[in-house]
């Protein structure tokens, strides 16, 4: 890890700086697009429904991975780590929750649409509800492991953000990797893929599938315009938002 004021070894003044400053345009524009997509959730009545729940978890998830680049962006612009050692396995365990929350997510969003399109019936609350509960909780599991001695959380090259020890090629890191690969990679994947397969067969459908954002789940911009963003009932619930009094003359009529 670099010394406060001097630039990580292997590094150059440019690198650095070019590193914090995308992860600090990245992190502000996920946290504003996912804010958006939040606030509308909360504000509109109509977003309301056990679907969009499914996309209020992506998004609170995506929010969550850009609060832990706008971190990384701060340590790298001032050139060093300034939380230790134990800030480093929280920072690590909260990037990691909210990337695997962020994988599953967009999982349910997939296997919700497929619900919704193919059988052409609401999903219920109690099943939204428990997708969401198990997302979370399947993530924080994951993401705990690595506290507790199966993988490692440590510094990476750059020595101003922290995620798992991928240097590690031991028995244990290779273990851990390849099964948490396996939950939360793979199976997420195939869930999704197959979703929209699924949707695109009885839709009859000749274009290209919806973009399954699992490969952009360390960007959150894109999980926002894809998933909320696209939504017109999200676009009114925005303006709704960012227009308070005409919204008010409009449910006065």
């Amino acid at each position: 890890m670099a010394e406060s004021g001097s630039l990580p070894t292997g590094f150059g003044e440019l690198e650095v700086l070019a590193v914090g400053t995308v992860l600090l345009v990245e992190a502000l524009t996920g946290l504003c697009l996912n804010s958006l997509t939040i606030l509308s959730f909360c504000k509109m009545p109509e977003l309301r429904t056990p679907t969009h729940l499914l996309v209020l978890s992506l998004a609170l998830a995506d929010s969550g991975i850009s609060l832990n680049a706008l971190v990384a962006a701060t340590a790298s612009l001032r050139r060093s780590w300034p939380y230790g050692s134990d800030g480093c396995q929280a920072h690590g365990f909260q990037g990691f929750v909210t990337a695997l929350a962020s994988i599953c997510s967009t999982a349910a969003v997939a296997w919700g649409r497929y619900h919704h399109y193919c059988t052409r019936s609401q999903l219920a609350w109690n099943t939204a509800i428990s997708l969401v509960i198990c997302v979370w909780l399947s993530s924080a599991f994951w993401a705990a492991l690595p506290l507790l001695g199966w993988g490692r959380y440590d510094y990476e090259p750059l020595g101003t953000c922290c995620t798992l020890d991928y240097s590690r090629g031991d028995r244990n890191f290779i273990s851990f990797l390849f099964t948490m690969a396996f939950f939360n990679f793979f199976l997420p994947l195939f869930i999704t893929v197959i979703s929209y397969q699924l949707m695109e067969q009885k839709l009859r459908k000749t274009g290209h599938l919806q973009v399954p954002a699992l490969i952009a789940k360390t960007v959150p911009t894109i999980n926002a315009i894809n998933y909320a963003l696209g939504s017109e009932m999200v676009h009114k619930g925005i303006w709704q938002c960012l227009s308070p009094q005409r919204s008010e003359r409009d449910r006065a009529r």
